[in-house]
């Protein structure tokens, strides 16, 4: 776990590797930036710790990590704690014990901390108007932006753009340029190629380093483009209608690729496994991908059903050409956006399927108002042996819906890679702790990807049984 130092002489905290020498008496520890700052504490201008990914510990409780991403998903920007607390099915004062247990900050100041920072980093990146950014950071009003960025960071909006560094602005030719950070060690090759395989055309594609997607906001198609950065960061380009509310667009993205998540102590755990220890070593830094939206998630699982990624992808493709809305003059390959839930089930698809996916849009309906928006029953960080809101929905078909969504104990089986890498390998899926389940199984997807293409790539070792 990330450990940031607060220097109670100066009030200042940094993040690990900064150069500052503050002797050891004065020096208090938290592991989350939030934290540091509810105990009174300012960012370092030297190391700026908010221009880093700041995970929550792996070790936090399944539902401490479901809290969090409702609120990486905007749950506390116009509702209250004990809005979440209810959803969470607990007391306001129990979920904030927890919050507090495992990441050293409440609810609010963890949203606080995490939409002051990301303002920050649009100051820093962009040339937005400070209006702007408080939009887009999700802030109701310029009022609550400036006395929030002076409770954080004890300068206004005005001050923190005026001290950005020459090097920090990105100059781009269309569309908004931010960084996105991610926990040391990520490998976005490997992610980029996971990706890839499964890449819907009009949709998505992978060309060279970046990746490509359209999106729909609000009715109104976007576009978003990753490719990679400097040390500790990938260059997020952004071509969207507008602004407002795009710190949870840049969240979506995040948990998408998987930038923020900390898979330290799995890998160490997994590396001991005969079987997956090759494989993990070969790509220490694999995140675990997610789908865009709970919708998304849905439909590729069980369109996606005994067929291969590319398949799925391929099948997919033809839906969303037929039925996708067409947006002319996108980069690349990129020619339509996902279809609504409607009108995929008017596509050539069985009743069966036509049925779950229908149950998934009115499930998402019910909840959030608009197909496809937000995450209700199926959201992220869905359990996997919960019972789920879809008819026909076997054990199978509720792990790969959870996969898709971020459960970290989800193992789908029903995967044709997965199915191809266990064959292969002769992995028992029974041996692998729970926490680390989608761990493993996404190095055992990447496995059955270069198997079923007959790329090469696949990691190749001896398996010793008996």
């Amino acid at each position: 776990m990330t450990a940031y130092s607060a220097v109670v002489t100066t009030g200042i905290y940094c993040r690990p590797g900064c150069g500052a020498k503050p002797l050891a008496r004065n020096t208090r520890t938290y592991g989350h930036p939030a934290a540091a700052e509810a105990a009174g504490f300012r960012a370092c201008l030297r190391c700026r710790p908010y221009r880093v990914a700041a995970p929550i510990a792996a070790g936090a409780p399944e539902l401490v990590c479901r809290a969090w991403q409702l609120i990486i998903d905007g749950v506390l920007d116009d509702g209250t704690e004990a809005a979440l607390a209810a959803r969470m099915g607990m007391s306001p004062r129990h979920l904030r014990r927890l919050f507090v247990q495992h990441l050293g900050a409440t609810p609010d100041q963890l949203a606080r901390s995490r939409r002051a920072h990301f303002a920050r980093r649009l100051l820093d990146d962009t040339d937005l108007t400070v209006l702007d950014v408080a939009f887009a950071s999700g802030f109701g009003s310029l009022r609550q932006f400036n006395r929030i960025m002076r409770e954080v960071f004890h300068a206004s909006p005005t001050d923190l753009r005026d001290r950005r560094r020459r090097a920090d602005r990105l100059v781009a030719d269309g569309g908004l340029v931010l960084r996105l950070p991610f926990v040391p060690g990520y490998d976005w090759a490997a992610v980029r190629d996971f990706l890839g395989v499964r890449a819907v055309p009009g949709v998505e594609e992978v060309d060279g380093d970046t990746y490509r997607r359209t999106i729909t906001v609000e009715g109104a198609p976007g576009v978003l483009e990753v490719s990679p950065g400097g040390g500790g960061h990938l260059l997020l380009r952004a071509h969207l209608p507008y602004w407002e509310g795009l710190i949870h667009v840049v969240g979506q993205v995040g948990r998408m690729l998987g930038v923020d998540t900390d898979h330290t102590a799995g890998v160490a755990a997994l590396s001991a496994d005969p079987v997956l220890g090759p494989l993990v070593r070969a790509r220490p830094g694999l995140a675990v991908p997610t789908a865009w939206s709970a919708l998304e998630a849905a439909v590729r699982a069980v369109l996606g059903r005994g067929r291969t990624p590319r398949e799925a992808a391929d099948r997919l493709g033809a839906i969303v050409t037929s039925l996708g809305t067409r947006v002319p003059g996108l980069p690349g390959g990129l020619t339509h956006t996902f279809p609504e839930a409607a009108a995929i089930i008017q596509a050539d698809v069985t009743e069966e399927e036509a049925a779950l996916i229908g149950a998934l849009a009115a499930d998402v309906g019910r909840e959030h108002g608009a197909v496809g928006q937000g995450h209700g029953a199926l959201g992220h960080g869905t359990g996997p042996d919960a019972p789920v809101t879809l008819p026909y929905a076997d054990r199978d078909l509720s792990h790969d819906l959870a996969f898709r969504l971020g459960n970290r104990e989800a193992f789908p089986l029903g995967d044709a890679s997965l199915r191809a890498a266990l064959a292969d390998l002769g992995f028992d899926p029974a041996t692998c702790e729970k926490r680390w389940r989608s761990l493993a199984a996404v190095h055992l997807m990447a496995h059955g990807d270069a198997s079923l293409t007959g790329s090469g790539s696949a990691v190749r070792h001896r398996h010793r049984t008996g």
